[in-house]
């Protein structure tokens, strides 16, 4: 075939590519400037003609393969001379005829080729071309024609060819018929070759996942067939191929789980069967298991009801742990001795194991999961064989947090499991021990701390001195886990013991010890507040050394980095008085460090920008003569931009080190990278500016326009991390403040941001970031006040109110379905229940924020807030607990701040909220008796029928069986203050009131509601001042609720002076008061000697 281009030019080509593949850099280098000066830049046609016409024609294999690679490459690359938002790549710009060429002399090739490698890089370019073609202007009407033909073809090769461009570009067939479809899908899958079948079990898996429902539906018999493939790539153990046939079931698996419904428990068989052989390669196994573990995941319903599921596949998992490490001194040397702590990290069968466990414990929960692992790990955990010992303890820090409930009640004999292997002989045994002490610590947090600390520091803290440094890491990397949940009061007893034994790690030889040791020294400090300052002078000198240290080489600059973030929480915790001797030499030489950071990759950078924020939390207004050096670098911080990287192919990936920070996602045939490092620093960026706008306020307000148009403002829509989007939330209502406290405009800005605000909330699909939101509304419409809060704003926001009370009722509703037909089980799955926890803080944020413009704007809200009464009355009779709570919410915040005017709407809440004082839900009880208290106290005669009526009621929430159970504390002790507030200020239908005020005094005392305590506490005050018949009859009731009280301190000073007042007038005119205080305890005693003194 004669070439399209002049010979000259195929000469200069073949000329280029040769020196581009040569070895000599300098050749090399010269050939790229020419591709790109000569041939991209001013003749890109002919360039890919030329490369198409040498994919086909050139006689050596690799140079085709070259050409064709090349081809791939540059023809999607943005096209010299347009606009980088025209999205104009080299190959939209080819004009028809050279395009025609490409397309031809590609198809010749794909049909002639007979190199598997060439041809294979061949199907690629064409998927590639087709599948940008899809959404360009230009068509390939040939091709679809030449694949079909093609995987009719005599030739095995050719059709494995074909199918392997259907997979890589499903949506090219998109539109054929389902009978055509099936029947090229059928007679791929039962295919004579191997090679072929797999291909189109691949082009099967792919079309799936881009299918409609429908068409969906009408494939899915062909599922058999496709399943028909793995058995004889499993007898012949041909590991790599049948992984990759898995995977392509795998990512099926996870889009539509339910599709293999009737073939499931062939599916669970094979799949046990191919991780039970041990002839198989890892991959292989591990393959295995992700696709029966990517079940649970998606249909957990599903996997409950197939008995063999579980069982066996948690006994799997225990095998795969049990793989870990070889029988050789050698190679536990090296595990000891090694400085790269990440080389567990990895794709071995003991961290498939674990990872796979997790997800079964989440998703299945602890009903399903502990029975078949507890009927092994007791015998695993006293086993001779340590890899026995090691699972065992990996697997309960694998499932502990999916099995948190049931686990939780067995805490105590957990830990007689774990707890005395932190003794155990072998170093990887003890490692593991820390691990699982440390993941309880999180998972059971405060339980663990407040009920087994004795236990567990005493057999922890010892493990800081073992004799191998990974032991010692990571006992101290547990104790952060511990310590970050445990109370200062709780901790202070092991405090020498523990910062001992850190001290000494900072004397390590392994840099890695020396920098986990600082890290838990921090965290104690943090946990142990101003219980750290009797070793303030022991510590914080050392990391000043640390500080001031010569730069020793980049390996010790993550030290340094970890240095700064302990000097400084430990400043925190000790406060500005104790911090100020020191305060000066550590500002003095952070400011060092930070004119020394010129790499982009210095570790040290990332740490500098929260030290500043915490020196500033401690100093205070103090800090502004530094501002000026802080905020320069720390607003490049906040306005950095992800580093993305579009690869080709998986070989690329290779430049881009997951150590640095890169990870990658494969879209529609591509990777597509983003360098998380980046957006980690600018989140903390962010969260630093509002750490300054909130602590030097006004004088923070000459930077507030700036942060707020470049950096606050575009970083709410910052998708690619969430954390960036809420941190920028956060700020907008500190920098209002900063303009307002600084005598600014302030009611301009809220006009900007407030509408962006609500446009936000109405579309925003993550219940997590929308309750960010509208915590952001609540506190600006709290900062800017009546004055500046304007109707429209009103209306838009309750217009992105009412759409995401829509989008929560559409989750409920799929939550219910889901249950009622066993797709899951809401108390086990932690996934579901995270859903739920994000939904209910998404309505308490969105609570809050009608509290506050209620309570700033009070009926001027009305007109806006009426919008939401049919969803309202909806959620008070709704069967989830959250729902009706938050629609209770809503009416005590009307009654609250609208009084009378609330009555209005009485015929959707009134019957409601007297039902939901004995609703079984104590947060609806607790909610319905605030209301009914609010009513009483701001609604006025017309609510006092309605209030009458709700004492019984009341007194029967009070009476319920555990009603001073941790649970139900609060709704108890509200409905103790709304009959208070009825009694004292809307009594006047209550019947036989004065034996009601008896029967009220016996409902006290309120000792944990601090908001409700004054009301009852005032009024039973003013009843002793009146000599009231009930405190009369009835004093040492009335005596012991004072006390009780009072010794609770959650009463404000005001009311405390009252009722102190008023327990002196009591005592003078009860003749046995002596006997009353000496019935009390010694503390009690005390406390009150003390108050009446």
């Amino acid at each position: 075939m004669a070439s399209a281009l002049p010979v000259e030019a195929v000469n200069a080509l073949v000329a280029t590519l040769d020196a581009l593949a040569a070895t000599d850099n300098t050749i090399r280098s010269n050939a790229e400037a020419s591709l790109n000066d000569e041939w991209i830049a001013q003749r890109p046609d002919m360039l890919l003609v030329g490369l198409a016409e040498q994919t086909k024609g050139n006689a050596q294999d690799h140079m085709r393969s070259f050409a064709v690679v090349l081809l791939r490459r540059i023809a999607f690359k943005p096209a010299p001379g347009y606009p980088e938002e025209s999205e104009k790549t080299i190959y939209d710009i080819l004009n028809d005829i050279a395009r025609k060429n490409v397309h031809d002399l590609l198809l010749a090739s794909f049909a002639e080729e007979q190199v598997v490698g060439v041809r294979h890089k061949v199907c690629d370019a064409i998927a590639e071309i087709a599948r940008h073609g899809l959404y360009s202007s230009y068509k390939w009407p040939d091709l679809l024609q030449a694949l079909f033909s093609c995987s009719k073809s005599p030739e095995a090769a050719h059709r494995e060819s074909a199918y392997r461009v259907f997979a890589a570009v499903p949506t090219l067939i998109g539109s054929q018929h389902a009978d055509i479809l099936k029947g090229a899908f059928q007679a791929g899958l039962e295919d004579q070759s191997q090679e072929v079948r797999l291909a189109a079990l691949r082009a099967y898996c792919a079309f799936l996942l881009e299918a409609g429902s429908n068409t969906r539906s009408a494939l899915s018999a062909l599922l058999p067939a496709c399943l028909n493939v793995l058995p004889p790539l499993s007898t012949t153990h041909d590991s790599e191929t049948l992984a990759t046939a898995l995977t392509s079931l795998i990512e099926l698996a996870e889009t539509h789980p339910k599709m293999f419904k009737n073939y499931f428990t062939m599916i669970v068989q094979f799949g046990l069967s191919v991780i039970k052989d041990k002839e198989h390669e890892d991959v292989a196994r591990q393959a295995a298991m992700e696709l029966l573990i990517t079940f649970c995941e998606g249909a957990p319903g599903m996997c409950r009801k197939e008995d063999s599921y579980a069982s066996n596949l948690v006994v799997e998992c225990l095998a795969f742990l049990t793989d870990v490490g070889i029988e050789d001194d050698d190679a536990q040397q090296e595990w000891n001795e090694t400085e790269d702590l990440d080389a567990d990290e990895s794709d071995a069968n003991n961290i498939v194991g674990e990872q796979a466990l997790d997800r079964l414990a989440r998703k299945l929960g602890g009903k399903t999961v502990l029975p078949p692992a507890f009927a092994y790990l007791p015998n695993m955990i006293s086993s001779t064989n340590w890899r026995q010992r090691h699972a065992a303890l990996m697997a309960i820090s694998a499932i502990a947090e999916g099995c948190e409930k049931i686990m939780k009640a067995e805490l105590s004999r957990v830990l007689d499991m774990v707890l005395p292997l932190l003794r155990d002989p072998h170093p990887r045994v003890r490692w593991a021990a820390c691990n699982a002490v440390g993941q309880m610590s999180t998972d059971f947090a405060n339980t663990m701390q407040a009920k087994f600390h004795e236990r567990v520091l005493s057999g922890l803290v010892p493990v800081l001195q073992a004799p191998e440094p990974r032991v010692q890491a990571h006992a101290a990397a547990a104790l952060v886990n511990f310590c970050e949940e445990c109370d200062n009061a709780t901790l202070e007893p092991y405090l020498d013991g523990i910062l001992e034994r850190l001290l000494a790690l900072l004397q390590s030889p392994k840099k890695y010890v020396q920098e986990q040791a600082v890290t838990t020294i921090a965290t104690v400090a943090d946990a142990a507040e101003a219980k750290f300052v009797k070793y303030y002078d022991a510590i914080m000198p050392l990391l000043i050394n640390v500080l001031k240290a010569p730069d020793a080489g980049k390996e010790y600059r993550l030290l340094r980095g970890k240095a700064m973030e302990c000097a400084t929480l430990i400043a925190l915790a000790v406060g500005k008085e104790r911090f100020a001797p020191s305060a000066q030499e550590l500002i003095q030489v952070l400011g060092s460090i930070q004119q020394s950071v010129v790499e982009a990759d210095d570790p040290q950078a990332s740490y500098l920008i929260p030290a500043w924020g915490r020196i500033c939390r401690v100093m205070g207004k103090e800090f502004l003569p530094y501002l000026g050096a802080v905020m320069p670098p720390l607003l490049e911080a906040a306005k950095l931009k992800p580093d993305f990287a579009v690869l080709q192919d998986d070989e690329e990936k290779e430049k881009y080190a997951a150590e640095d920070g890169w990870e990658f996602i494969g879209v529609q045939g591509q990777q597509i990278g983003i360098k998380t490092t980046v957006l980690e620093e600018k989140c903390t960026a962010v969260e630093m500016l509002v750490c300054y706008a909130a602590e030097l306020k006004e004088n923070f307000q000459p930077y507030v326009g700036p942060i707020l148009n470049d950096i606050v403002v575009p970083s709410l829509k910052f998708y690619f991390h969430d954390g960036v989007r809420s941190a920028a939330a956060k700020c907008i209502p500190r920098l209002l403040d900063s303009i307002k406290l600084a005598g600014g405009d302030v009611k301009s800005v809220w006009d900007t941001v407030a509408q962006k605000i609500t446009d936000i909330i109405k579309a925003e699909p993550a219940a997590e970031m929308v309750a960010e939101f509208f915590s952001a509304w609540n506190e600006s419409v709290e900062v800017v006040g009546a004055a500046a809060i304007s109707a429209e704003q009103l209306a838009a926001f309750i217009t992105a109110s009412e759409s995401q009370i829509q989008d929560y009722g559409k989750r409920t509703e799929a939550r219910v379905e889901a249950a009622h037909s066993g797709d899951v089980d809401i108390e086990e799955d932690d996934d579901v229940m995270m859903e739920m926890e994000d939904d209910e803080a998404m309505l308490a944020e969105m609570s809050k924020a009608f509290h506050m413009t209620f309570k700033t704007i009070n009926t001027a809200f009305l007109p806006h807030w009426e919008r939401l009464l049919p969803y309202i009355g909806t959620f008070l009779n709704h069967p989830e607990q959250s729902s009706r709570q938050w629609g209770v919410g809503c009416i005590d915040d009307l009654i609250e701040f609208c009084g009378p005017e609330s009555l209005r709407y009485s015929s959707t809440f009134l019957v409601p909220l007297g039902k939901g004082v004995t609703d079984p839900a104590p947060e609806v009880r607790q909610a319905s008796t605030y209301g009914v208290g609010a009513a009483a106290q701001f609604g006025g005669e017309a609510y006092a029928d309605f209030c009458a009526a709700a004492l019984p009621a009341l007194f029967q929430c009070i009476q319920i069986a555990g009603a001073r159970d941790d649970e139900n504390i609060y709704a108890t002790e509200n409905a103790c203050a709304a009959i208070a507030k009825i009694l004292r200020f809307n009594s006047s239908k209550v019947q036989n009131l004065d034996q009601t005020v008896v029967a009220w005094i016996q409902t006290l005392p309120i000792i944990c509601d601090d908001e409700e305590a004054p009301y009852a506490y005032s009024f039973l005050s003013e009843l002793i001042e009146q000599n009231h018949p009930a405190v009369t009859s009835q004093v040492p009731v009335v005596f012991k609720a004072i006390v009780e009280g009072l010794e609770a301190a959650i009463l404000t000073d005001k009311v405390k002076e009252r009722v102190v007042g008023a327990t002196k007038q009591l005592m003078s005119t009860t003749p046995d008061a002596s006997a009353l205080v000496s019935s009390l305890t010694v503390e009690q005693q005390q406390m009150m000697q003390k108050l009446f003194a």
